[in-house]
This record gives C-alpha cells, sequence and structure tokens, in this order.
C-alpha cells in the first residue's frame, strides 16, 4: 500500500511542491502520441497535471492526493480527474490505450511494485504502452527523502532486478534508459509495451509462491492462472484451504500469503510446446524472484517443467532442492488433461505443500 506519511507531506504541501518544481519535458507523453494508439490516456500520480497540458480527451488525471487534483483543471481542462491509489486502479479490463506513471511507483516498497504493474497489464488494452520512472540505487533498499519535502518513502532497484520484475508483469522492454542525477538518485525510463501474457501475483508478504508451467490461452485472456474450465487448481486449493476465494490471485496473495507465477512467460495451448530453454531460463528467473520476495516455499504445478529443468527423475513431493533459499514441492499437473490425478490427490499435494512453510503459514 501506498505510505501514508508520503501522502500526507503531498496532501499538506502540495502548493510548495509545485512551486518548487517544473513541468518539465513531455518526451514521455509524446513517445506515446507517436504510437498512434487511439483510445483513453492515463497518467498514473499525475500531481498537478503538467504531462497532459494540451492534451485532447478522453485523457484521465489519477492521484492519491486532492490537493494535486484541485489543480489539475487550470493545467489539463481537458483531463478526467480521479482520486485513486497507484495500485488499485478503478478501470475496466483492456480500457486504457496508454499509460504513464512518471515517479509514482517510486514511493512504494519495491516488493510491492510488482503487484501494481500487474494491475498496470489489466487496465492497458492488447498492446498497450507505459511510460514508467523508477529510481535507480545499486543497492536496492528503500529511504526517506529530507528536504522541505522529508519524510516521503523512496524505492531503489538495480538495473537486472528491474528487468526481472517488468518481464514477470507481463511486459516487454522496448527501452530503458538510465539517466544519472547530480546528487541525486539516478532515474531509469521505462518505455514497456503490454505483452500478452499472465502477470505476476507477487510480493513481500508472500509465504508461498505457486509456480505453474506455463499460462494457458484462455488463462492470458481472462489474467487468472489455471483458469481453464476443467483446470482444478483452484477447486483443489479452496478444498485444502490455500485460498478463501475462487479465481481470485490477488485476494489469495493478499489475504493469504499466496503467490503466483510461471516457469515460461509464453502462453501456449499446451505446457508441451515449450521448450527446455525456455524451461531453465525461467527458472533461473523464479529463483532470483524467490530470492528476492523470500517465500518459505515453492510449489511447481506440473512435473514437466522441474523433469526438464532440474530432474528428469522427480516424483511428486518435496524436492532436495532449494531455489532461491525456499523449499520446493513438485506437484501433479492440475489441468483437466490430466486423468490421473484426481480432485482429493491434489487437494492433498497442496496441503503437504503449504506444510512445508512451517510456522509462517496456516491453513485457513
Amino acid at each position: 500500500m501506498a505510505d501514508p506519511k508520503t501522502i500526507e507531506v503531498y496532501e499538506s504541501l502540495a502548493d510548495r511542491w509545485v512551486a518548487a518544481r517544473s513541468a518539465g519535458d513531455k518526451i514521455q507523453v509524446d513517445w506515446i502520441d507517436r504510437q498512434r494508439l487511439g483510445g483513453r490516456l492515463l497518467d498514473i500520480g499525475c500531481g498537478p497535471g503538467w504531462h497532459l497540458t494540451g492534451r485532447r480527451p478522453p485523457t484521465i488525471a489519477l492521484d492519491v492526493s486532492n490537493a494535486m487534483l484541485a489543480m489539475v483543471a487550470d493545467n489539463a481542462p481537458a483531463a478526467r480527474p480521479v482520486r485513486s491509489l497507484a495500485e488499485s486502479l478503478p478501470f475496466a479490463t483492456g480500457s486504457i490505450a496508454g499509460a504513464l506513471a512518471n515517479r509514482v511507483y517510486v514511493h512504494l516498497p519495491a516488493g510491492e511494485v510488482p503487484l501494481a504493474l500487474a494491475e498496470l497489464h489489466r487496465v492497458l488494452a492488447p498492446d498497450g504502452l507505459a511510460f514508467v520512472t523508477l529510481f535507480g540505487d545499486e543497492s536496492g533498499d528503500e529511504f526517506r527523502g529530507t528536504g522541505p519535502f522529508a519524510g516521503r518513502l523512496f524505492s531503489g532497484w538495480t538495473e537486472p532486478r528491474l528487468r526481472d520484475m517488468c518481464w514477470g508483469a507481463g511486459f516487454e522492454m522496448a527501452q530503458l534508459r538510465r539517466r544519472r542525477g547530480d546528487g541525486r538518485p539516478s532515474r531509469f525510463e521505462l518505455r514497456l509495451r503490454r505483452r500478452f501474457t499472465l502477470p505476476d501475483t507477487v510480493g513481500p508478504s508472500m509465504t508461498m509462491l505457486v509456480c505453474g508451467l506455463n499460462p494457458s490461452i484462455h488463462s492470458a485472456e481472462v489474467g487468472v492462472g489455471f483458469a481453464r474450465p476443467g483446470n482444478r487448481f483452484w477447486p483443489a486449493a479452496l478444498q485444502a484451504g490455500l485460498v478463501s476465494r475462487d479465481r481470485d490471485p490477488r485476494h489469495a496473495l493478499v489475504h493469504h500469503g499466496v503467490g503466483m507465477t510461471d516457469l515460461a512467460k509464453r502462453p501456449t495451448r499446451r505446457a508441451d510446446e515449450l521448450s527446455a530453454e525456455e524451461y531453465a531460463e525461467g527458472l533461473q528467473r523464479v529463483e532470483r524472484l524467490a530470492g528476492w520476495l523470500q517465500p518459505a516455499t515453492i510449489c511447481f504445478v506440473g512435473l514437466a517443467g522441474w523433469r526438464t529443468a532440474v530432474d528428469r527423475k522427480a516424483t511428486a513431493g518435496p524436492q532436495r532442492e532449494r531455489i532461491g533459499g525456499a523449499s520446493v514441492y513438485v506437484m501433479p499437473s492440475t489441468s483437466g488433461l490430466n486423468a490421473s490425478s484426481r480432485l482429493a490427490d491434489l487437494t492433498e499435494h497442496l496441503r503437504a505443500a503449504a506444510g512445508l512453510c512451517g510456522d509462517g503459514y496456516r491453513l485457513r
């Protein structure tokens, strides 16, 4: 969630902040304009609306600060002001053609940015574009700002982690540029294009990470893993007490500490369309993800990927290997095509995987 102290600074000192800043360049808007997308343009964390100046409707200026939104009418009278958190966008799936997120995700703890980008992926139309800026910090640490606007939370990023996060969130990185600052944190400028895939739902509160082989076409279309009719993951997860809402990965993460990702991010009709190289590269990314966010356990759903990438003789159950410091459980595929595993068997596998989490996890 957005940091309350940061929101308070922008709410109480908005006039002083605007007086100390300038509108700056509009390269991010110009880049999106050149793509001739059409449709709605969304400015997330719009501040006083500078980047929407001169833009024709439909444009949306979104900010959590009422004080900032009150200035939008003077700078971008054609924009529709909307008050909302950047990580919870009140728009329909696929309804936004292009988005700006200029130094807004910098105010989230780093571990919460993947879920915010998953939300951005949801609202963007197919092949939608986004211009995102984040701060660089080789330590990757969070810090509090000083000076006249002291107390604001900032998160820093390393380039490798940034690339992993954007790929996991379902974006192709059309360009990454790093601008060095004089006495200030460097800035990453990202030009992103929404890919047809399923974004990760992961975060710092994650106790178990569920890792599928890759999204089905249907899952990528609806934005929910294991969503194809006949797939038994969600019925098994409900029966196991792992989750309390059907086909709601965000709720599973926020309320039960169950995150979701895939070994490979390319959607296919069948998992056997993937190559061994895709599995191996995906396992390396998942290992880095687990090393960063530190779930207690990773449950790999589907033996094929694990056997291809790690141990061709592996059987279902706990594994000797640890991935990113996490214990590993491998279970059979929950696909309806896997007739050899009953719903009761899959439920018991998920219970056993949760059991590896130790005291950090309690079935509901």
